[in-house]
């Protein structure tokens, strides 16, 4: 068992508090993996000062050497990605192949965003008068709060901290409380790879005694938010009448459409991926299948076949598809939703439905892989995010009817069509409500130089990763330089004025 520490201005130290909590394996509820800091308000105000302090010194490091340092980490995460990702299967609960691609893609976004340390480019700008220029060039925006969420405790964190920390910011890195062990991992790295004291700092603990604070800091400057809408929009109360930079990235009931003419094999390949991998519990999850009422029966077969293979188990051993849920909560919630389905909303159970209780699957927070059929698009568990292996299943008569079921949730992050119809492909991905759209794939599957992020409840239109509009955007502010060399104050718009 580990015994955690907050990393403050280069420092591994104690909580000021003095208190503790366990992190749980969720596959084996008695064991626990690390004791965590309860850590408080003076421990993210010491923080915060040693962020303030460092930003002034490391904004004017020149951007190729901060992202030389950033691919060093990137290097050495990546040596170690096999312990990193066997922590997380520990912490965390998802399988080891999911686990390890966690750190794998903390590792791609790593060197992807140090090379961005050569890349953060401005613009130029012809003017209108003579001898004079003008261009723009991206400035830090100062001490950043990263708030992220357990179900990636590597990928999610180094979106974040790779881009803040390339661009010049300092940072207070809060991760959630559940996969704290992964978070110290992590910044251990940067630890060991030379990051300048104050530059990066952890601080471990709950979001009413950690994030709390940390939003409301005075001398935080940017908040990056992964999790729950509704703290979302808490967030986004705070931080809004304080003009404070918030970026966040929230939940989605996403849908995979399966047209009369899609390839049904392929198809049920990914609307299995994309409803059960890491136990449903992803934000892009296609929890929706909507499906074409030709083929419904045929499908509905083909998909019940293959979600009774999934085996269920824990995530240290082998053999296992499904892991546990992340804890005794997550459980209560996926449980109480089948009630609903049961008593309201009155569908068909094909499979699923109930908490794991056999064997060894008793020790952990498992729930069996579930699929629902007779679900109409109103019902709850066709409209709200439920975080768990719960696939519903929704008939409709065309395409149109499809993408109108497919916009009727209030989020808007990812959505997958199965076709072979080049018109119909394009419409998808046209009239769909949704930032990111696939094509005869599933709803997961975003790549780190790509934005990632969502509209409507998803986000507020900052987006995650790489590409145009993507991480550099949330983390810069533009700035634009004019330049007059002509020797007499000119004047734009042709304006004469004060002769």
């Amino acid at each position: 068992m580990l015994k955690l520490k907050n990393y403050i201005n280069g420092r591994w130290v104690a909580p000021s508090t003095g208190r503790y909590f366990n992190s749980i394996n969720p596959a084996h509820s008695s064991q626990v993996v690390a004791q965590v800091p309860k850590s408080g308000a003076t421990d993210v105000d010491k923080a915060v000062k040693a962020a303030k302090k460092a930003f002034e010194k490391w904004r004017l490091v020149p951007a190729p050497k901060r992202g030389e340092l950033l691919y060093k980490v990137a290097q050495m995460l990546e040596e170690r990605k096999s312990k990193v990702g066997d922590l997380v299967i520990r912490e965390m609960g998802k399988a080891k192949p999911e686990s390890y691609g966690d750190v794998q893609e903390g590792v791609d976004i790593g060197y992807y965003m140090a090379g961005e340390g050569r890349r953060l480019h401005g613009q130029t700008f012809h003017s209108e008068l003579q001898n004079k220029t003008i261009k723009s060039v991206r400035d830090p925006i100062g001490v950043f709060g990263l708030i992220t969420p357990w179900n990636f405790p590597v990928a999610i964190p180094c979106w974040k901290l790779f881009p803040a920390l390339v661009t010049g910011n300092t940072v207070v890195f809060k991760p959630s409380q559940y996969v704290a062990a992964c978070a110290a991992a992590l910044v251990k790295v940067f630890d060991e790879a030379g990051i300048p004291h104050g530059v990066l700092n952890l601080v471990l603990g709950t979001g009413s005694e950690v994030g709390d604070p940390l939003v409301r800091h005075k001398d935080v400057k940017g908040i990056s938010f992964t999790g729950s809408s509704a703290v979302g929009s808490k967030i986004g109360a705070i931080c809004g009448p304080l003009f404070k930079n918030h970026h966040l990235e929230m939940g989605g009931k996403n849908c995979t459409i399966i047209m009369d003419d899609a390839h049904l094999d392929l198809a049920v390949d990914g609307c299995v991926w994309a409803g059960f991998g890491t136990t449903g519990q992803r934000c892009t999850a296609g929890s929706r299948v909507i499906v074409h009422k030709k083929i419904y029966p045929e499908f509905k077969k083909k998909f019940l076949a293959r979600v009774k293979k999934l085996r269920l188990g824990p995530s240290y051993e082998k053999g296992y598809d499904v892991g546990p849920l992340i804890n005794e909560d997550q459980l209560k919630k996926v449980a109480s939703y089948m009630d609903i389905a049961k008593k309201k909303d009155k569908v068909k159970f094909l499979c699923g439905g109930k908490r794991a209780e056999k064997g060894k699957l008793a020790k952990g927070y498992f729930f069996e892989p579930t699929l629902l059929d007779n679900v109409k698009p109103h019902h709850k568990v066709a409209q709200e995010e439920i975080f768990g292996p719960v696939v519903v299943l929704i008939k409709v008569n065309n395409l149109k009817e499809a993408i109108k079921v497919a916009n009727g949730v209030r989020y808007g992050l990812s959505a997958s069509i199965f076709t072979q119809d080049v018109n119909n492909a394009n419409i998808a991905a046209r009239d769909l409500q949704t930032a990111i759209v696939y094509v005869n794939t599933s709803t997961i599957g975003a790549e780190v130089h790509a934005p990632f992020g969502g509209v409507k409840d998803t986000g507020n239109g900052h987006r995650e990763a790489g590409g145009l509009g993507g991480a550099i955007d949330s983390y810069t502010e533009v700035k634009v330089i004019n330049v007059d060399f002509s020797g007499s104050l000119q004047k734009a718009q042709g304006i004469d004025w004060g002769k």
